[in-house]
């Protein structure tokens, strides 16, 4: 059967940009361990997209690794996380911020649109016995962006939680596993969504846009670089051939390419929300900010379309989940919607 995907932009293949990244770098020898000349360049490929002089990067395999090793490295093992209650690092990642945290532990809050709301947070705040050895102390906030949902936080959104955040010596953390999808959508700049707004930590995802096993934590502050030398390390994420990783992620960065991937998947989603939201019987709910749609329709239709070949994510009883990908062709959409008319 010809299937079409829509399961996860994990499930796309590698670009062509960045599987020939890794081809231009599998020549000759190099040291190990991030000491190659092409790790030593990524540091400044960061630095120039992401306008700070002082930024510091560190690749790893996965996303759960950066979001675990990034949060690690800016809250005590006695500390707490504060994240919306639908974040990823508190769903679904298998308690990994607590394992590599030494012990820490998260905190959901509450807001609309899955998104964390400024009261809410101060009234999260209020509650905590600070200096009180009883409660875990919040040190950190972490934002995913876009959320599980298809939300975005605005950059305006994001500063006012820092600044929150800041007003109780807590520093930020922001998940960006699908960030070019919201840098595209809301047509910022990296700083300006990241340490302009009181981001100190940003995990870097590549691999959902078309990269293979690459992701990297991107670190505007000093103290929390110093900790994540010893903590990339002792996770096992400081690999060998590291030369692979930083290639794919300088090319990623290079001449808007992580844009430009990113782009398609936000354009895909569009196309697909408009045709739907015209067909009876289906109901759209969520807004397709980027490459993400949650859809209600009667279960029958939702066995009939996986019987017609296309592949998403149950969500519960009536519910599921189409995610497109830096591939997806129109001719995809076309047919994704063909099959739901029909």
């Amino acid at each position: 059967m010809d299937v079409i995907e829509l399961r996860s932009d994990n499930a796309a293949g590698v670009a062509p940009e960045i599987v020939e990244a890794i081809a231009a770098a599998n020549t000759g020898t190099a040291i190990a361990y991030g000491a190659d000349d092409v790790t030593e360049r990524l540091h400044d490929v960061v630095r120039e997209v992401f306008e700070h002089d002082g930024a510091r990067v560190f690749p790893v395999t996965s996303g759960t690794a950066a979001n675990a090793l990034a949060l690690s490295a800016i809250v005590p093992p006695w500390g707490a996380v504060l994240c919306h209650e639908t974040a990823h690092i508190l769903n679904s990642e298998g308690g990994a911020t607590s394992l590599l945290g030494g012990g820490a532990v998260m905190r959901g809050v509450a807001g609309d649109d899955f998104l964390m709301s400024p009261d809410a947070l101060r009234r999260a705040l209020d509650s905590v016995g600070w200096g009180d050895p009883h409660y875990s102390q919040p040190t950190a906030l972490s934002f995913t962006q876009p959320t599980d949902r298809g939300t975005i936080y605005t950059v305006d959104q994001i500063a006012a939680l820092t600044e929150i955040a800041r007003e109780r010596g807590m520093r930020s953390h922001l998940d960006g596993a699908r960030l070019a999808n919201a840098l595209v959508s809301l047509g910022c700049t990296p700083a300006e969504m990241t340490w302009m707004a009181g981001i100190d930590v940003v995990s870097l995802g590549a691999t959902k846009n078309g990269g293979l096993s690459a992701e990297a934590i991107v670190v505007f502050d000093d103290q929390a670089s110093d900790e994540l030398v010893y903590r990339t390390k002792r996770s096992g994420h400081v690999t060998s051939k590291m030369r692979y990783q930083s290639a794919q992620l300088i090319a990623y960065l290079t001449d808007d390419l992580w844009r430009r991937l990113a782009t398609n998947s936000n354009d895909r989603m569009r196309e697909l929300a408009a045709g739907l939201a015209e067909i009876d019987g289906v109901e759209l709910l969520n807004r397709p900010d980027v490459n993400m749609l949650f859809v209600r329709l009667a279960d029958q239709h939702i066995d009939r379309l996986e019987a017609a070949g296309l592949l998403f994510y149950r969500m519960g009883q009536g519910v599921i989940r189409l995610v497109t990908n830096w591939s997806t062709t129109p001719d995809e959409i076309d047919r994704t919607l063909t099959a739901f008319r029909s």
